[in-house]
């Protein structure tokens, strides 16, 4: 008799987060959904709103040093790796992992997972679709989501 299998489709962005899976009525069915806390906030609110002071010893002068790394996009990895880390915490829950995200989150979410998680992505999409309704995912993600059998009765 053929195992069930229990596939996650994780669809995110650098501030969203949906957790989707198969239904037995075939549709995909959001499980649950998370925000970063940073999602809706100003760069201010997220770091210092003014760059540095700097000078050169051998001038009086003062420039504004630029800043290295912008508030949002520190966040945004911050937040992928926090979805990796939930990926991991649920590793017992699904057999194969479907992963959904523009390149740049892809890749830092991927990055974080732990190997064995790692070991079961079947499959990538580097598109963002956190705010496709589950009933449009299915054109998108149609080849690693396979339809639920019942014994004819």
């Amino acid at each position: 008799m053929p195992r069930h299998r229990r596939l996650l489709i994780v669809v995110a962005d650098g501030e969203h987060a949906r957790f989707v899976r198969p239904g037995p009525d075939n549709g995909l069915h959001t499980e649950r959904s998370f925000d970063s806390f940073s999602a809706h906030k100003r760069s201010s609110d997220l770091g210092s709103d003014r760059p540095g002071a700097s000078f050169h010893s051998d001038s009086s002068a003062h420039h504004a040093a630029a800043s290295r790394h912008d508030p949002h996009e520190l966040a945004k990895e911050r937040f992928a790796e926090a979805v990796a880390a939930d990926i991991n915490r649920s590793a017992g829950e699904f057999d194969e992992l479907v992963l959904v995200a523009p390149s740049h989150s892809l890749n830092r979410i991927r990055e974080a997972l732990d190997v064995t998680v790692g070991a079961v992505v079947v499959g990538t999409l580097a598109k963002d679709l956190v705010k496709t309704p589950d009933d449009a995912l299915w054109v998108h993600v149609k080849d690693w989501v396979r339809p639920v059998h019942r014994p004819a009765g």
